[in-house]
This record gives C-alpha cells, structure tokens and sequence, in this order.
C-alpha cells in the first residue's frame, strides 16, 4: 500500500499523526490516541500551509509547523457575527455561550461559536475558533500512496482517517 521511498506530491494520500498547540503550548488535539488522518494533496482538505509544508515529506518524516494566525485559521474579523432562528439549531441540542456549532451556509457548512441564546434566536461568531491564534502543528508522515480515481474524482481520500460514502 505505501512505498517509503515515495514522497508528497499532488494526488499523492498521506496518511499522518499530528498533535495540535496553541502560542501557550496548550495542547488543544491530537490523533496520537486513535487513527492517523488521511488527505488527498491538491484537493483542499487541509490547511494549505500544512499541505504546503508537508510536500515532499516521505514516512516516517516528523516535523513541526509553526503557523501564524493569518497563515493558520485567518485573523479575527468582529463583522462575521450574526443572529440566525434558534430553529435551526434544534439538532444540537441545548444551546450556551461558547459552544461550537455547525450550520449550513450559502457558502456550504461552517462552525461557529454560541455567543447568545434567546428563546427565538441565537447570536453566533462565524469566525473559526482558532481564527487570530498562532498554532503549532506536530506531524509524522505515516504512509503515502497514489491517490485512485475515485478519491481524486471526489477530491477527498477513502477510508478509515478519510471520508466515507
């Protein structure tokens, strides 16, 4: 299945560990506990900057990734708040302050945050919850392989770690 001798290029499935910390070296997630994540490269399913600094990376290769906001989840914008009918919120469940959320948007699914709950409506931030944070990414390449026809027609990698239909 994977070729150690190959390396990160476009329509290439990388297979990888990361640990994910913010600037005060908090550890917010890691996939070290469970299945690595896959992605198809060239096909926007991670940050470009990590995608970026993973090409030409071959397995077994471990680095780290330092991100500054604008290059991570985009620097804070205070307009992309917005007051959406709490109806269509109701799969989540009870709604509070802080919470993360996913709505459907003209621009396809997005997370936000709770800001405000009322009886009819809910305030949300649309900003990315890392969105103005520097973050730090340690990865290690744990296999890479050709992506099929199939994944690069969907433009996302199969399988376990990727997506499935």
């Amino acid at each position: 299945m994977s070729d150690s001798s190959e390396k990160i290029s476009a329509n290439k499935v990388v297979s990888f560990h990361y640990t994910l910390f913010n600037s005060a070296n908090e550890q917010l997630e890691t996939t070290r506990d469970g299945e690595p994540t896959l992605f198809l490269v060239g096909a926007d399913n991670v940050l470009p900057s990590v995608e970026q600094a993973m090409m030409g990376k071959a397995v077994g290769d471990s680095f780290t990734i330092n991100l500054a906001a604008v290059m991570a989840y985009g620097l804070r914008d205070e307009n992309k708040k917005d007051r959406i009918s709490a109806k269509y919120l109701k799969h989540e469940g009870k709604l509070k302050p802080g919470q993360i959320v996913r709505i459907d948007t003209e621009q396809g699914r997005r997370t936000a945050t709770v800001i405000k709950v009322g009886k009819f409506s809910v305030d949300i931030d649309l900003n990315h919850p890392l969105a103005g944070q520097d973050i730090r990414f340690d990865v290690e390449i744990m296999a890479v392989r050709d992506g099929t026809q199939d994944e690069i027609a969907h433009g996302h990698a199969h399988g376990v770690g990727g997506h499935h239909h």
